[in-house]
């Protein structure tokens, strides 16, 4: 269960594994509403990523657990 940080760049989200030396943006996001935000994450490297859905959308930059969907 890597750690990841979550960022946006002008208005675009992408995640960086450490472990992996891997940056790559975010093209969908499971649950991505004011209420609900996480769930299944896909990569633009086409890489499946799982995050626990959080109660509302966290302020950015963010270092979260995650795991392989």
């Amino acid at each position: 269960m890597p750690s990841v940080m979550l960022r946006e760049n002008e208005g675009q989200l992408s995640l960086y594994i450490a472990k992996k030396d891997l940056e790559a943006m975010v093209v969908s996001l499971e649950h991505d509403q004011a209420d609900k935000w996480g769930g299944k994450i896909e990569l633009d490297d086409g890489s499946s990523w799982y995050l626990d859905p959080l109660d509302a959308k966290p302020k950015l930059p963010k270092t979260v657990r995650v795991t392989r969907a």
